[in-house]
């Protein structure tokens, strides 16, 4: 565990992040106790480092590719925690791996530097059986990487650059957080997840952005526990989509609504320039329950609603006078097509239940065993297949994989009746998460050039993964 800076490395950012419980006022009445991130900017620019006023979202990173940083973690909640840098390529000793964890009171050093691309990538808690509780209850926060090809699309920036974390909560009659998942969901509740009666952008009820014109590029991370939502236009346009969770897109392309599962993010170009001034346009997320006859009991048993969550306006756009066109580029990065080698190792990993709880090919999480087909060699390309056909409790699983970006290189298998979701997947771009609705077989390019050592896959629904669907793999 690294705990105190060495002369080795030079950091051109330094950053002390703090997890820590507190109070705010997020609904009528008494304040909602939560856990969030606190940072302050030790050295580097101050806009290294951007708070969300009024939220316990956040905060958010904005840091440049090459840029060296260190991050001096400090856990001051009630539990053991330890940060993970969902999407970034890190060394092993930085990803924030369960074994890892420090206590109450302890702290962790984070140096690395910044190696992805320009995106929205994001932080959260990872300690094995609390990742579930702790990122429910605030832990969470956006980590956004800029480079020279971004800055060459010229996208919208400053106030027309909008980030928005969507979670659903519940809460009781006090305004406090309820939270029941692996340990106190219940069986059938820990079978399925954890869904919230409300769904919160950036931790308040919804946003309102008055006097919109021109154009936005608006960034969207579903930082959900379980939940997954279909997001799209309340005047039932187009969205056009310009990034995917690893960052931009080859070019612009336009879906009727997006599907965003647990972790994974969008970024969409919004143009309000041929609007009339006065309308009002909002984004709307749909809560989607895949209840019903072998669709699984998304949505049901204790530890969730009664009644799935109603679709939301998240983000409320009252149009204004002002900005004029903002031309859309025909094209955005230089993003390669993702073509299989001939001699490439391909893997499966089955999504599967046993004995009332769910693993990967029939295995849960051990804190550092590495099964012989999880080892991985230094420099390869391999193709991982994630198959969920189970016979029964059949749901969707959000497939995270730590150390590297991937693409998608093909779909098969889904279900007639979940087809037309297909619509709303970004598959085309880089991605470190993936949707894999049941019965499909999804199957993933990735290449493990980055660093050695050990480091996780697992499911994103965060009850799944507490409760033990998670894996390490190990890169030699």
């Amino acid at each position: 565990m690294a705990t105190a800076a060495t002369d080795k490395f030079t950091p051109d950012v330094d950053i002390e992040l703090v997890a820590q419980p507190d109070e705010l006022q997020l609904l009528p009445g008494r304040p909602t106790a939560v856990w969030r991130y606190v940072g302050r900017v030790l050295k580097g620019p101050a806009d290294a480092l951007q708070t969300i006023p009024g939220s316990y979202a956040g905060p958010i990173f904005r840091l440049k590719t090459g840029q060296k940083v260190r991050i001096r973690f400090l856990n001051r909640i009630r539990q053991p925690s330890i940060v993970h840098w969902h999407g970034l390529i890190v060394p092993e000793q930085m990803d924030g791996h369960p074994r890892d964890v420090v206590p109450t009171g302890g702290e962790h050093l984070y140096e690395f530097e910044v190696r992805n691309r320009a995106g929205t990538y994001w932080f959260h808690p990872h300690p094995h059986g609390h990742t579930g509780t702790q990122v429910y209850g605030g832990l969470a926060g956006l980590f956004l990487v800029s480079d020279d090809e971004e800055r060459a699309a010229r996208l919208p920036d400053g106030d027309r650059d909008i980030s928005i974390v969507l979670a659903d909560r519940t809460f009781d009659a006090a305004n406090q957080l309820v939270y029941e998942g692996a340990m106190g969901g219940g069986m059938m509740g820990g079978m399925t997840g954890f869904f919230g009666e409300r769904i919160l952008a950036n931790g308040r009820p919804s946003l309102s952005f008055p006097g919109a014109a021109g154009a936005y590029r608006l960034r969207l991370l579903n930082g959900s526990n379980s939940r997954i939502y279909r997001i799209a236009r309340s005047d039932r346009k187009s969205l056009v989509a310009i990034a995917s969770d690893g960052g931009l897109l080859a070019a612009p392309v336009t879906r009727p609504f997006l599907v965003l599962g647990p972790a994974e993010r969008a970024e969409l170009w919004l143009d309000f320039h041929d609007e009339s001034a006065g309308s009002r346009i909002a984004l709307i997320a749909e809560p989607l329950d895949f209840g019903g006859p072998g669709m699984g009991m998304m949505g049901r048993g204790r530890g969730a609603p009664a009644q799935p969550a109603a679709p939301q306006a998240f983000a409320l756009f009252t149009i204004g006078k002002g900005a004029g066109r903002q031309a859309l580029p025909n094209r955005l990065a230089d993003l390669a097509l993702a073509t299989v080698p001939r001699e490439t190792q391909r893997r499966e990993f089955a999504l599967t239940m046993g004995h009332m709880r769910w693993g990967i090919n029939g295995r849960t999480f051990e804190m550092e065993a590495v099964a012989p087909d999880e080892r991985v060699r230094f420099g390869d390309t391999e193709v991982w297949e994630f198959s969920n056909r189970t016979s029964m409790m059949a749901m969707p699983h959000p497939m995270h994989i730590h150390a590297a970006q991937f693409r998608v290189i093909e779909r098969l298998g889904t279900p007639p009746g979940l087809a037309g979701l297909r619509a709303g997947f970004l598959d085309g771009g880089v991605k470190d998460t993936v949707l894999v609705l049941p019965g499909e077989r999804v199957r993933v390019l990735l290449t493990f050039n980055a660093f050695r050592g050990l480091f996780l896959y697992h499911c994103h629904n965060l009850v799944h993964e507490d409760m033990g669907m998670m894996r390490n793999f190990r890169i030699a």
